[in-house]
């Protein structure tokens, strides 16, 4: 039922010579602005965003500019004579982007969180027992770890350097394995991947 509301959106705000993205009730607007002319479409574009909103009774909130690449212009979008905030890094379906469409941001938030949640492992299972312990933190680690990993595919040495971090100190906490070296506790019965 929700389609029959976004889908004459999306066509009615092309009309204004913007991309529009959707992703379930999520719409994204954008334009290459190069003048005050592409900057105007944009606002129309909103405008009608919000016309449209108050007909279908539908809620316009979490609204945001991203500037991505070398800020030439600063604009100044308005929603309902507020000024629409300029931010340099966005929450994007699970994944932080900043303005350079670098998501090392990204990856240093879900290592924070791999790191919180793989430690509490080590201290609420009792168990020495080895492979239950990789067992789970290949259910409850490793997800969040891989989670949208084709789209923020780790080019950069710094980001394999902290994702991997996660699965280093894990498996240095393990019993009997915490003189060995990595490569040694890599191997089975301690195999991670």
């Amino acid at each position: 039922m929700f389609l029959s509301y976004i889908n004459e959106l999306i066509a009615f705000l092309e009309t204004y010579s913007i991309v529009v993205k959707e992703f379930a009730d999520d719409v994204k607007m954008y334009v290459k602005i190069i003048n005050d002319v592409n900057l105007l479409q944009l606002q129309h574009a909103i405008d009608s965003l919000l016309i449209s909103a108050e007909e279908w009774q539908l809620t316009v909130d979490k609204c945001r500019v991203l500037n991505i690449g070398h800020l030439v212009l600063l604009p100044e979008l308005k929603i309902q004579n507020k000024v629409l905030p300029n931010v340099n890094s966005v929450c994007d379906l699970g994944k932080n982007v900043t303005n350079y469409l670098s998501l090392s941001d990204h990856v240093c938030d879900i290592a924070a969180k791999a790191h919180k949640r793989a430690s509490l492992i080590c201290r609420c299972f009792v168990s020495r027992n080895t492979d239950l312990l990789v067992c789970v933190f290949k259910v409850y680690v490793r997800p969040l770890l891989e989670y949208n990993s084709v789209i923020w595919s780790h080019s950069n040495i710094h980001d394999i350097d902290a994702i991997e971090r996660v699965q280093r100190l894990f498996t240095k906490r393990l019993h009997g394995l915490h003189n060995l070296p990595y490569k040694l506790r890599w191997c089975p019965p301690c195999q991670m991947v």
